[in-house]
C-alpha cells in the first residue's frame, strides 16, 4: 500500500472538510427543478472551487515547510547567508521563520569564530619551536607541525598516515606520559622532553605527542651554573690569596734585609700564622663546597614525626623549644639527612631568639596529602630574604653560608619544600618544611 505523504494528508483533510457542503449542494442541485445546463454548470463550478480550495490549503501549509527545509539544508551544507522573508510578529509561522533566521546568524558567527580560532591555532603550531604530533587509534600520524617536520627531516606530505613505528616514534607513545630521554632523531641527537596526552576527535581516541628539544636550554643552564661556580670560587680564592700574596711579599722583603731587625722572628711568626689561617679558611670553603655538591640520595624509610621532632628538639640545650603537637603522622624519609635539616633550623631559631630573649616553638600538622613541620622564633626576623638560599651568603660571623642551601637540597630530594619568611603575627621568623605524607 503506497504511503500517504504530508501534502496528501493536508489535501485530503481540506477536501474532507468541504465534502459535506459539496454533497448537500449536489443533492439539492440534482434533485431540484433545474435545467441540465444549470445543473452541469453549477456542478463543475462547485467541484472546481472545492478542489481548488483544497489544493490551495495544501500549498499554504506545504510551501512554508519547504522554505524552512531549504534553509535547514543550506545550514547543513554550511551556507549560513540565506534568510527567510516575510516573517511577521504575533504569527506562528513568523515565529518559526524568525527562529530559523536567528539560528542561521548564530551558526554563522560560531563558524566564523571557529575558523578564526583554528587559523590562530594552526599559526601558533607552525611558529612554536615545539614538535607536535597527533596519532589516531591505529598509531597513524594525522597531524604534524613545522617543528615536527624538522625532527623527522621530512615534509608533512610524506609522513601523514604513516605509523609511529615507521617514523621512529613508537617508543615515545609508551611508558610514562612525561619523560626526558636521550636519543637520536633524523634531525640529530640530543636530550628531549616528551609529553603525551589523549583527546577525542569524531568520537575516536587520538594521542597528542609533544617533543621539546632540551639540549639548548640545558646547555645555557649549564653555562650559567659554571659561571656562578667560577664567580663564587674566584671571589673566595681572591679573598684568601690576596692577603697571602701580600704577606708573603712582606716576609720575603724582611728576610732579604741586611741587617734584619731585632723583632724579625716575631714578624715572621705572625705572617706565617696569618698565611696558615687563610689557607685553613680556604680549605674549609672547599670542603663545604664539596659537601654541597656530593649530597647522597636519601635512603627512605618510615619516620614517625612525633618521636623524631621530640628527639631532635632535646638536642638544643641553650633554649628548649616549645612543642606544638599535631596528629600522628608517618612519612617516608631519610632520618639522618632530615636530622641535619631540623637541627640547623632549630639552631638558627635559637640564635635569633637569644638576641631578643625570645622563644622558639616547633610543631607539625597535616595539610591534605602533605605533612608540614615548622620552626618559629620571636627573634628580630629576616633582614635579607632575597639571598637566603644563595650559596656561601651569610650574615653570621664565621658562618659558611651553605646551611640553608644544604637544608633545602635535602628537603627537595625528599619531594618536599622549604620556606623561610618573617612572621606576620609577631616579630620573628618561621621556617616551614613540607613533605609528602
Amino acid at each position: 500500500m503506497p504511503r500517504i505523504v504530508h501534502e496528501q494528508r493536508i489535501l485530503l483533510t481540506a477536501l474532507a472538510a468541504g465534502f459535506p457542503a459539496v454533497l448537500v449542494s449536489m443533492i439539492i442541485l440534482w434533485t431540484g427543478d433545474y435545467t441540465p445546463k444549470v445543473q452541469w454548470t453549477l456542478t463543475v463550478l462547485i467541484l472546481g472551487v472545492w478542489l481548488g480550495v483544497g489544493a490551495g490549503v495544501r500549498e499554504m501549509v506545504a510551501q512554508p515547510l519547504r522554505t524552512v527545509a531549504n534553509l535547514l539544508e543550506a545550514m547543513r551544507e554550511g551556507d549560513y547567508s540565506i534568510r527567510a522573508r516575510g516573517a511577521e510578529d504575533e504569527d506562528a509561522l513568523g515565529d518559526v521563520t524568525q527562529q530559523v533566521n536567528a539560528m542561521g546568524a548564530t551558526l554563522r558567527a560560531q563558524r566564523l569564530g571557529a575558523l578564526e580560532a583554528t587559523t590562530l591555532l594552526r599559526k601558533v603550531m607552525e611558529e612554536i619551536d615545539v614538535a607536535v604530533f597527533a596519532f589516531d587509534g591505529e598509531r597513524k600520524l594525522k597531524l604534524v607541525n613545522r617543528a615536527g617536520e624538522k625532527i623527522l627531516n621530512q615534509p608533512a606530505e610524506r609522513v601523514i598516515d604513516l605509523d609511529a613505528a615507521t617514523l621512529g616514534l613508537a617508543d615515545c607513545l609508551e611508558g610514562e606520559e612525561t619523560q626526558t630521554v636521550q636519543r637520536s632523531f633524523a634531525s640529530g641527537k640530543g636530550r628531549w622532553g616528551v609529553n603525551r596526552s589523549t583527546f577525542r576527535e569524531g568520537g575516536l581516541p587520538h594521542t597528542l605527542l609533544v617533543i621539546t628539544d632540551l639540549t639548548r636550554a640545558l646547555r645555557e643552564e649549564e653555562l650559567q651554573a659554571w659561571q656562578r661556580i667560577v664567580r663564587v670560587l674566584g671571589h673566595e680564592l681572591n679573598n684568601s690569596l690576596a692577603p697571602i700574596k701580600s704577606i708573603a711579599g712582606s716576609l720575603e722583603y724582611l728576610v732579604s734585609r741586611q741587617p734584619r731587625p731585632e723583632d724579625w722572628e716575631d714578624d715572621m711568626k705572625s705572617g706565617l700564622k696569618i698565611i696558615g689561617s687563610r689557607a685553613e679558611s680556604l680549605s674549609r670553603f672547599m670542603t663545604s663546597y664539596a659537601r654541597l655538591a656530593k649530597l647522597p640520595r636519601p635512603q627512605l624509610a618510615p619516620l614517625d614525626l612525633a618521636s623524631w621532632i621530640e628527639n631532635v628538639s632535646r638536642l638544643e640545650t641553650r633554649l628548649s623549644p616549645a612543642l606544638e603537637r599535631g596528629p600522628e603522622l608517618t612519612v617516608q624519609a631519610d632520618r639522618d639527612q632530615l636530622d641535619q635539616v631540623l637541627i640547623n633550623l632549630i639552631k638558627n631559631a635559637v640564635e635569633a631568639a637569644l638576641e631578643t630573649k625570645g622563644s622558639v616553638s616547633v610543631g607539625w600538622d597535616r595539610n591534605g596529602s602533605t605533612a608540614e613541620i615548622w620552626v618559629r622564633d620571636t627573634g628580630p626576623g629576616l633582614s635579607n630574604t632575597a639571598n637566603l638560599f644563595v650559596p656561601f651568603f651569610t650574615t653570621k660571623p664565621g658562618g659558611s653560608g651553605i646551611g640553608l642551601v644544604l637544608c633545602r637540597q635535602i628537603v627537595e630530594a625528599h619531594g618536599g619544600t622549604l620556606e623561610l619568611r618573617n612572621r606576620t603575627d609577631v616579630t620573628g621568623c618561621e621556617a616551614k618544611i613540607t613533605l609528602p605524607a
